[in-house]
């Protein structure tokens, strides 16, 4: 084997939402990745846009969530789907969306409208402060995997250095046409590309034209076809996407001055604009037949894709992050079995298999000739998804802590702050007992030691105070029971009063989560 360049424990590939997040997150837990992207920064393109519930819960204990809320402010009066045939002319209402952002009886996540755009640099600033290695401009040129480890070889773009990386494990984060996943011989299966679309950011002042701010515009006219028109968060910038066929079509025919052109149809007016920025792209539907390869791991695009209804896509891939990071912490740390990486596909591939579902009908009601029919809950696709259970999803919200379902929601106060459950979920296992519970946190003191897991312990009512007085009913153990949460806020394993040895029962909890053979 080529002596590499350097070292690292895990070597992310692609700097979206996926990447970024796996370096955020990791970085989190100790672990400092190298992450690399061809692109030269982040784009000016907004693409995905809007962060649910659950998303704002996994940044809040990084102390993010007020600064993505920031950056969603630009979109907070918008609402609602118009249909037209340009903006001078007559909007149709298809859907006045005036639902709630904020659902604090079930968490303290609030959705926001924020876009990547605005968001990655936020992503960027933080990883990078907790030790991520963040390198733009930097191609991935090839992959090598075997029994020990990842070998890849980098180009840096503008001085054309390559390097060789050796890391422990790899994250294939470059989307949807990323070259690792192909590599690798690991098909999607669904639909496949179902449409091509074309967007441009231009400048335009459309203060007259645009006195009420939509989620989404959906423009039909006979010259675009199908196409759509959003805001940005930079103010005189806006989106607009058509359609193409790319048997007629290929990306080098969307010029400046076409864009120009069919910017002035969507408007309806003669006005001056100016592109920006052109980008097309693939919508496709699909779901990645395998999620790793050895010591590979697919998240965001590269292991699924639907259409951007919903925001579901670019959620998910933050979501796929933050269940892959503590897990490689656990077993890069020592402190859990490398069986435990095998939990991140069976887990993380039902949600995906079943938001594809979701999303093609979604899209196909928002673009159809029929009045727009959404049935999606969406929060329960937020806070409702479940490992290990006949159905991703249940009716509703889980109400109540049950292992495979993420942690209900408390309100709590912890040295003199008011904080939500999920603030304790982030670097280490929580075990949550009642007020009467002191022989389980004893316990939690001695396996933290005798096993090196990271583990805190909190008695509700003791060190943590029950805000609302839902403990009892939302955890269901009483004063003297315990409930076992992972570092990504869902529930491993509940348990009742003490037995005789509750050290013996919460190690045994722990091995069994942890893939611990002894």
């Amino acid at each position: 084997m080529t002596t590499p360049d350097e070292n690292a424990p895990v070597l992310i590939v692609g700097g979206g939402y996926a990447g970024l997040a796996s370096a955020l997150f990791l970085s989190g837990h100790g672990v400092r990745p190298v992450l690399v992207d061809k692109q030269s920064g982040v784009s000016i393109q907004g693409r995905a846009r809007g962060i649910n519930q659950r998303t704002m819960e996994l940044y809040r204990p990084l102390g993010l969530a007020a600064r993505i809320a920031a950056a969603g402010a630009p979109f907070d009066a918008e609402s609602g789907v118009v249909r037209c045939e340009s903006l001078a002319g007559e909007w149709t209402w298809l859907l006045d969306d005036d639902s709630p952002r904020a659902f604090p009886e079930l968490t303290a996540g609030e959705y926001v409208m924020a876009d990547q755009r605005s968001v990655e640099p936020i992503l960027i600033e933080a990883a990078r402060g907790l030790g991520a290695d963040i390198r733009f401009d930097t191609r991935c040129l090839s992959v090598e995997v075997d029994a020990e480890g990842v070998t890849a070889v980098t180009e840096d773009r503008v001085s054309g250095q390559r390097r060789t990386i050796r890391s422990d494990y790899l994250i294939a984060a470059d989307g949807f046409r990323g070259a690792i996943r192909r590599r690798l011989g690991i098909d999607h299966t669904g639909p496949g590309v179902t449409q091509n679309w074309v967007t441009f950011i231009v400048e335009a002042d459309l203060a007259e034209l645009v006195t009420q701010r939509a989620m989404l515009w959906i423009v039909v006219n006979a010259e675009i076809g199908f196409g759509s028109f959003l805001t940005t968060a930079v103010p005189g910038q806006w989106a607009i996407s058509f359609t193409y066929d790319p048997a007629k079509e290929s990306p080098a025919d969307f010029t400046p001055a076409r864009c120009e052109k069919v910017a002035r149809t969507v408007i309806g007016r003669d006005i001056p604009v100016t592109v920006l920025d052109i980008a097309c792209w693939e919508e496709a539907v699909g779901v990645a037949d395998r999620y790793r390869h050895g010591r590979v791991f697919l998240a965001g695009d590269s292991a699924h894709v639907w259409s951007p209804a919903g925001a579901m896509g670019a959620n998910a891939a933050v979501q796929d992050a933050h269940n892959l990071a503590w897990k490689l912490a656990g077993v890069l740390g020592g402190w859990a079995g490398a069986g435990l990486l095998d939990t991140y596909e069976p887990e993380r591939r039902p949600v995906a298999r079943t938001l594809a579902e979701i999303t093609v009908r979604r899209q196909q009601a928002r673009f159809s000739d029929q009045p727009y029919e959404d049935d999606v809950d969406d929060l329960v696709c937020a806070l409702g998804q479940r490992y290990g259970h006949d159905s991703v999803y249940g009716d509703q919200v889980v109400a109540r802590a049950v292992p495979g379902a993420r942690a209900p929601h408390l309100w709590l106060r912890h040295e003199g702050r008011r904080i939500t459950v999920h603030d304790l979920f982030h670097d280490a296992f929580v075990l949550l007992t009642g007020a009467d519970g002191a022989g389980w946190t004893e316990a939690a003191d001695k396996c933290a030691a005798q096993l090196g897991v990271p583990l805190r312990a909190y008695r509700v009512g003791q060190e943590v105070i029950d805000v609302d007085g839902a403990w009892e009913d939302r955890y269901g153990v009483g004063r003297d029971g315990a409930v076992l949460v992972r570092p990504d806020g869902y529930v491993a394993w509940c348990g009742p009063s003490p037995d005789a040895d509750p050290e013996a029962t919460l190690r045994g909890a722990l091995g069994r989560t942890l893939a611990r053979t002894s």
